[in-house]
């Protein structure tokens, strides 16, 4: 008599002596186990590999050791979004009844999060300059726990004091977070300079192509990256496999493309800073840069990918300026290999009074570029050409 058989999850995948150039993507969501002895070896760390994918999966890892390396951390976390990222990190390191500080100018939903959210789990929180070290001293309290900045703010991009914040937090046992999505370990890596947790969307530069949403985070201390572990897997805040693949991917591609956008970026803002009807050009690499000494110190002469202006003129004018740069994405995002136009009033920094906004240097004919690898001429001339078709 024929033996039955079947096809449903009894063939195993074959062996082979070679193995794949390319990291094979692995989309399981569970992993089979010889016994409940291994399961108990590997939860208990003790043998390695992997029961379910919200507690990591191997496209996850492969991504967070390659980041790890740019970071110079170990054993990085790989969050499904950004912001998720951020929200880990926080709630690794605080709890209700503890203080938040952060930098005023705060990615705008960071910003969102720090007046609403963690509010209403508990957190307290509190806003300051932070390109002042001792206007954030001046906005501490006694429950300080936890210092959140960028190093490059968004979208001004104004230069953090790093090192006076880094002193604050040592000063008050508070642990202090950098988010180094726009720097990026080509131009800076906080742990060097005292940063306790490290923060990223890997969404933007590193994977660079706008095809995957995910986060990074590190942390110095073992036990608090444990306890910002906790949170990821509890929370449910793992990542896709396959976005993971993807951002893998793009990785290899990454210092080639920054450099090249970094060029490009210096290039466009000299051509911006002579436009008839351009205001104001901020690019850390610029001499009239504000902070532009702080930016040669802390970024070594790495003035990045972003360039924000503002033109003459209203809400009519920037709506006239998108409409005439049809070539250049106009799109709230930043780091994609193409350039890209934001304009933070109508995207990120939206829920901001317009009073708010003001106070942080952003009207209406303020503008943020995400610059690409396109060819710089090409950028310059389209770019030049929708200003003046604005006014």
């Amino acid at each position: 008599m024929r033996k039955k058989q079947s096809i449903v999850r009894r063939t195993p995948v074959p062996h082979s002596s070679s193995v794949p150039l390319v990291t094979p993507l692995m989309p399981s969501v569970v992993y089979r186990s010889a016994s409940p002895d291994a399961i108990d070896a590997q939860y208990d760390g003790t043998a390695p590999g992997y029961v379910y994918a919200r507690e990591g999966h191997p496209n996850a890892d492969v991504l967070a050791h390659k980041i790890d390396m740019l970071e110079g951390a170990e054993g990085g976390l790989i969050f499904g979004s950004g912001m998720a990222a951020i929200t880990g990190a926080l709630l690794g390191c605080v709890k209700a009844g503890d203080h938040v500080l952060g930098g005023n100018q705060l990615y705008g939903r960071c910003l969102r999060m720090m007046a609403q959210e963690l509010p209403a789990l508990g957190i307290e929180t509190g806003l300051a300059d932070p390109t002042d070290a001792q206007a954030m001293r001046a906005a501490v309290k006694p429950n300080t726990k936890a210092i959140l900045i960028e190093v490059v703010s968004n979208p001004t991009l104004r230069i953090a004091d790093i090192s006076g914040i880094s002193q604050l937090a040592k000063d008050i046992g508070a642990l202090l977070i950098v988010d180094n999505t726009f720097t990026t370990p080509r131009s800076f890596r906080p742990f060097e300079y005292g940063a306790d947790v490290v923060v990223h969307s890997v969404t933007k530069l590193l994977a660079g192509h706008s095809d995957v949403t995910l986060g990074y985070v590190a942390a110095k201390d073992p036990e608090r990256l444990e306890a910002i572990e906790g949170i990821w897997a509890t929370f449910g805040l793992t990542p896709s496999p396959f976005d993971c693949w993807l951002a893998e991917r793009g990785l290899h591609s990454f210092e080639l493309r920054f450099d090249r956008a970094q060029e490009n970026a210096a290039r466009l803002a000299d051509a911006l800073a002579g436009h008839r009807h351009v205001t104001k050009v901020l690019y850390p690499g610029r001499p009239d840069h504000p902070d532009f000494d702080r930016a040669e110190k802390l970024l070594k002469g790495q003035g990045g990918n972003m360039v924000s202006f503002i033109i003459d003129g209203g809400r009519t004018q920037a709506n006239a300026l998108t409409k005439a740069a049809p070539n250049i994405a106009f799109a709230p995002t930043l780091g994609d290999i193409g350039t890209t136009l934001s304009h933070p009033p109508s995207s990120s920094h939206r829920a901001l009074s317009e009073s708010e906004r003001a106070a942080l240097g952003i009207s209406e004919g303020f503008f943020r570029v995400s610059v690409g690898i396109e060819d710089p001429d090409l950028l310059i001339e389209e770019l030049s050409a929708a200003i003046d078709a604005s006014v």
